[in-house]
């Protein structure tokens, strides 16, 4: 930094780029290098950031998976009575699952954030059995990469293929890198022009305002000289990135809280599943975040 005088830093990825900035930031007690402005653009398929509902890449890769998926639905339509498991990435944020099974018309999709067992597979297939005595013989399913470790793709396709035998036969296809091609979306052409410009403004003004004509130098070490620019609900916001630490589980990379979740409910009531609905989920990941001391003592007081 002090070699080829560097006075800011865009920082552009996905969660790893938030741990650098971070680390960048903590840093800056003892190397005075880094107390410049240090700005984040989250940028991933997985949208898995926390201080934005939206990451650059994200909708890019849900349009490649609702056009495969359309695709292998047409090739179920020729082929009466068939599921199709398919496996999306995202690591252990399951937004492409279960927003891409929401767009695509899916009878289920299995994700970390919402824990799974037999008896939910069980259902599931049962449902997919009185799905075939419709006029829509087919079923899709969807899986996201690290839903769980021991209910693996593999394990699924075994378990529909045994448990369907006479009714539908099954088949799998892994995704894999072909969601991280292709020609990005207009959304995230947009998406992408806007923060970048709204960065270098915000950028152009932490400049100003933090450099010392005497020193001829820039020095910047408040909380909000190190933000990440992200969309929450329809407003670009910066935040400062020591703030979202306590929004973040580190373990698995992912946002403690998560508003697609929401949405998951919508997904049964397309299929026509015969159940109730719990549509009062917050999108909080208790399995994952077990101590939540702020929500007890409400909950003690109420």
């Amino acid at each position: 930094m002090r070699k080829y005088n560097i006075n800011a830093l865009l920082v552009i990825g996905g969660f790893e780029a938030l741990e650098c900035l971070l680390q960048l930031y903590e840093a800056r007690s003892s190397y005075e290098e880094f107390c410049i402005p240090l700005c984040m653009l989250p940028a991933t398929i997985s949208n898995n950031v926390p201080g934005t509902n939206l990451s650059i890449g994200a909708d890019t890769a849900l349009n490649a998976i609702v056009e495969t998926c359309d695709r292998i639905k047409q090739s179920a339509s020729g082929t009466k009575h068939r599921v199709f498991i398919i496996e999306t990435m995202g690591g252990y944020c399951g937004y492409l699952a279960s927003v891409g099974g929401l767009a695509s018309g899916a009878d289920a999709a299995y994700i970390f954030e919402e824990p799974f067992d037999i008896k939910d597979l069980q259902s599931n297939v049962e449902h997919l059995t009185e799905k075939m005595k419709t006029s829509i013989q087919r079923g899709l399913i969807l899986r996201n990469e690290n839903s769980n470790e021991n209910y693996t793709t593999d394990f699924i396709y075994q378990l529909y293929s045994e448990e369907g035998k006479g009714v539908f036969d099954c088949r799998k296809n892994v995704l894999g890198h072909m969601q991280q091609g292709g020609a990005p979306s207009p959304f995230d052409r947009n998406f992408g022009t806007k923060i970048a410009a709204k960065a270098m403004q915000w950028i152009s003004r932490k400049l100003n305002e933090s450099y010392r004509q005497d020193e001829g130098r820039v020095f910047a070490n408040t909380e909000d000289s190190a933000c990440l620019l992200g969309m929450r609900r329809r407003a670009l916001l910066f935040q400062p990135v020591v703030q979202l630490r306590d929004e973040t589980d580190f373990v698995h990379r992912i946002p403690k809280e998560q508003w697609w979740l929401k949405l998951r409910p919508l997904m049964k009531i397309l299929a026509k599943y015969k159940t109730s609905y719990d549509v009062s989920d917050s999108g909080q990941l208790e399995h994952v975040v077990l101590n939540r001391p702020k929500e007890s003592e409400a909950m003690a007081a109420i």
